[in-house]
């Protein structure tokens, strides 16, 4: 019988990336105490940083008191090492969108978590149920997709896998309403949601671009102008990163076997040729100069 879950005081957070730091700042800033952990200290390091330059904006714009400000950084402990999160309730895992990766962290991380804590990923399309086989508390293992910039976005997908017990489930969403969002429940399918919607629409930009049907500014701003889009659908796979794009439409086109989500080759071109988007300074639009310019 699996213990009972903790009471979630304590959240460990794999992954200090976009994602991960983003996870990590709202629990922080909650009042849980976080334990983030990355490869390096540099990446950290940045992370950290990060998290200080958003919160100040917050402070100078008086979104948040100096003592806000204080304990959230108060609140983050980082490092390199597993045993970071022996002492976590929960651990969240926001490493990059590969399948591989993460059974490699949960294989890694398991022998240094409490027999009763919890375990999250942060997969945007992953098999939830794959994954929890993969460790050893399948019952207390579920999907908790947060929506990017973490900080901003409301919105949470809450995925059970099919060992998800019911106490677990329900400990998850309440740490995801304390954080302030918003939640959905979705079932255990490729993609979930939001990424079961929103990637093939991206994907069938990237085809209209592809056949030349439009240049990357005319696709946007038709999409922006004509369906009332904050972003054009190329600026915003520029956004999420064209790798993590073409990867949700990997699992997609894989776990369901229809010809519809297939990536485009284009898209696998730019991924090939390292243009991931605005992290790599490049991709559908060149961020190197004061402002982006479009690249076709």
């Amino acid at each position: 019988m699996n213990p009972p879950a903790p009471e979630i005081r304590t959240i460990g957070v794999i992954g200090a990336g976009q994602m991960g730091a983003g996870i990590a700042q709202v629990c922080a800033q909650t009042g849980y105490a976080v334990r983030l952990a990355d490869v390096g200290d540099d990446v950290l390091a940045k992370a950290v940083d990060g998290i200080r330059g958003r919160m100040d904006r917050l402070l100078r714009r008086e979104r948040v008191t100096q003592g806000v400000f204080d304990s959230t950084m108060a609140n983050i402990e980082t490092g390199t090492d597993y045993a970071l999160f022996g002492d976590c309730d929960l651990v969240i895992e926001a490493a990059t969108e590969n399948e591989a990766v993460k059974r490699q962290i949960f294989a890694g991380l398991i022998a240094h978590l409490r027999p009763d804590a919890l375990l999250a990923s942060n997969t945007s399309s992953i098999s939830i149920t794959r994954l929890a086989a993969s460790t050893d508390r399948a019952a207390r293992f579920m999907g908790l997709h947060f929506m990017n910039p973490v900080p901003v976005m409301k919105l949470v997908e809450l995925i059970r896998g099919i060992a998800t017990d019911r106490e677990t489930f329900e400990a998850i969403r309440k740490v995801a309403e304390k954080l302030g969002k918003t939640t959905v429940t979705s079932e255990d399918f490729p993609a979930f949601i939001v990424n079961r919607v929103l990637l093939p629409m991206l994907n069938e930009a990237i085809y209209a671009l592809h056949e030349s049907i439009g240049t990357v500014a005319d696709i946007d701003q038709a999409m922006k102008l004509g369906a009332n889009h904050p972003m054009g659908p190329l600026e915003l796979a520029d956004f999420i990163g064209l790798d993590t794009c073409l990867s949700i439409m990997q699992v997609l086109h894989e776990g369901l076997a229809d010809s519809k989500y297939r990536p485009c080759p284009l898209l696998v071109k730019y991924v090939e040729a390292g243009w991931l988007g605005r992290k790599s300074g490049r991709g559908f639009y060149d961020y190197s100069g004061d402002a982006p310019a479009p690249t076709r």
